[in-house]
């Protein structure tokens, strides 16, 4: 649980080593940076610089080598599997590249399966989707299918579902990289929105024009934070 002040994403020095021996790719080494609460950090660096592992290990998609990873105070690295699902479907909003929308599920269907999964009535979870989705400006789509939108359709879609609820913590790797610009620009104000209102999020980006939507810009290269630009204006009373 976080206290004012205490951030909502807190990376403590985490290594992450994929193989082993003279095979092993230091993919992160010892990375520390924090997210607060009404703040959007953008991560920038070359390719192969560990921007997408360090996502996935703050939305507790994958495991540290080494360090620990907190959110809102829970320790994901000691939760379990079990743990660090309930807290992905509840706490963590996750906005992937390729929208990773299920094609079977209408638009509704997609963005309340999390709430579902997590124990919340079909016709509650429904509720709070269609108001995500309104939230957006797209609830003419909630019993719409992914073929049935456009691209910019589906990442709303996939936006709405990475913040519906109580999310604190949104993750966004590349969001914008199969859209338009028009359309990109729609989805970082979407995005910047949600930040502040009051969730802390994370915008892994290589356009530092996209990264201009952010408070912070942290630069990492070779798996190392190298620099870091830019002043929070989240409150931290």
């Amino acid at each position: 649980m976080t206290t004012p002040g205490s951030p909502v994403l807190h990376l403590d020095r985490v290594t992450r080593i994929h193989g082993a021996g003279e095979l092993a790719v230091h993919a992160l080494r010892e990375v520390s940076f924090e997210a607060y609460a009404g703040e959007l950090v953008a991560v920038m660096g070359p390719s192969g610089s560990g921007k997408s592992t360090l996502l996935t290990i703050a939305g507790g998609l994958d495991q540290p080598t080494a360090g620990r990873v907190l959110v809102e105070g829970a320790d994901l690295t000691a939760a379990g599997n079990a743990g660090r699902a309930k807290l992905r479907r509840t706490s963590i909003g996750y906005v992937f590249q390729d929208f990773n929308l299920i094609p079977a599920l209408t638009a509704a269907e997609n963005v309340s399966l999390p709430m579902e999964l997590d124990g919340v009535p079909a016709r509650g979870a429904r509720a709070r989707a269609v108001a995500a989705l309104e939230e957006l400006g797209i609830d003419e789509l909630a019993d719409r299918f992914p073929d049935e939108m456009s691209g910019g359709q589906q990442q709303r879609v996939a936006i709405a579902r990475a913040v519906v609820g109580e999310r604190r913590l949104v993750l966004a790797d590349e969001p914008t990289g199969a859209l338009d610009s028009v359309t990109g620009e729609d989805i970082l104000r979407l995005l910047r929105a949600r930040c502040d209102a009051g969730a802390a999020g994370v915008l892994v980006t290589h356009e530092p024009r996209h990264a201009g939507w952010a408070d912070r810009i942290v630069y990492l290269r070779d798996g190392a934070v190298v620099d870091e630009a830019g002043r929070s204006t989240a409150v931290r009373a």
